[in-house]
């Protein structure tokens, strides 16, 4: 078997942090030389180049990057269990969430506020990315749960499971200045810009279906991956936008946006996709129990 030289990671993690060998050769105490001379030994170790050359800074590769997220677990464990053996506290709960840009961010806030209020001293990282990267960063053990409108498709290899957290009605937004949507809705969004999610998202195809269903046809003027983008481009006017409507009430508020209209046959759905068919993280159980946004029982 071949071990990890912990003391090269170490060096590693150090140097990832602070950016550059200089700095790393202040904290650790060795020299420049010393340092480049054991991260060359990691790389080889690993098969992999962990840092690129960006004028005088160092940036980690992706597999650096890879490195790096298992390194903080590592040595956060450690001094986990420096603490234990002297009898105290050994840290927060932790849970790491892959987030798919396409979900809206309020979704997102009042399910992850549901798992801060069920588990005390919660540390929450999230990481938002295209769900085909999270479902590979999930697979890896790199995230413990990914928040998507969609549940894992069979063409991604990845064994995952997929929990319906909220399926409810959608609803249409714009700026003030086109209130005037409201009148004769949904004809109303015959010809009108529409912002919209990017193309292949569950909620994309979700709206196309329900306007060939109305018989209207919006004009897109803007298509997005993050949701956060669509709706700020949507409190500048540039054209009427969806959410769901369990959150629309606080994006008319943040926004200083106005409901155009609401549409019970689209459905704004988040699924809590795992590794595990039976949810184990109190966390993510709790976000599961709480039944938000019009799940089914």
């Amino acid at each position: 078997m071949e071990w990890l030289n912990y003391h090269h990671l170490f060096y590693f993690w150090t140097v990832a942090r602070s950016g550059t060998i200089a700095r790393a050769s202040q904290e650790l105490r060795l020299s420049q030389p010393t340092i480049s001379t054991q991260l060359r030994s990691l790389e080889r170790a690993l098969g992999q180049e962990l840092f690129e050359r960006r004028g005088r800074r160092l940036a980690l590769t992706d597999a650096g990057r890879t490195a790096q997220r298992y390194a903080d677990d590592i040595f956060r464990t450690g001094r986990e269990l420096q603490q234990a053996m002297r009898g105290l506290p050994t840290g927060r709960p932790r849970l790491t969430v892959g987030v798919a840009d396409v979900v809206p961010k309020g979704v997102v806030e009042r399910l992850l506020a549901v798992a801060v209020a069920a588990v005390p001293g919660l540390t929450l990282a999230c990481r938002e990315a295209p769900l085909r990267q999270l479902l590979g960063a999930l697979a890896l053990h790199e995230v413990d749960v990914v928040l998507s409108d969609a549940p894992a498709g069979e063409e991604v290899r990845v064994r995952a499971f997929s929990h319906l957290l909220s399926d409810g009605p959608t609803s249409f937004l714009a700026a003030p200045g086109q209130a005037r949507l409201r009148r004769g809705f949904p004809r109303s969004l015959d010809g009108a810009p529409a912002l919209l999610p990017s193309e292949g998202t569950a909620f994309r195809r979700a709206l196309e279906e329900w306007f060939e269903a109305e018989g209207v046809r919006p004009v897109p003027v803007g298509e997005f991956d993050d949701s956060a983008l669509l709706t700020a481009f949507g409190t500048r006017g540039a054209g009427f936008f969806a959410v769901p409507s369990a959150v629309e009430r606080d994006v008319c508020t943040q926004a200083g946006v106005v409901p155009v209209g609401r549409a019970a046959a689209v459905r704004s759905r988040c699924y809590a996709i795992t590794v595990e068919r039976r949810l184990r993280h109190p966390a993510v159980v709790a976000i599961a129990g709480a039944g938000w946004g019009g799940r089914p029982a």
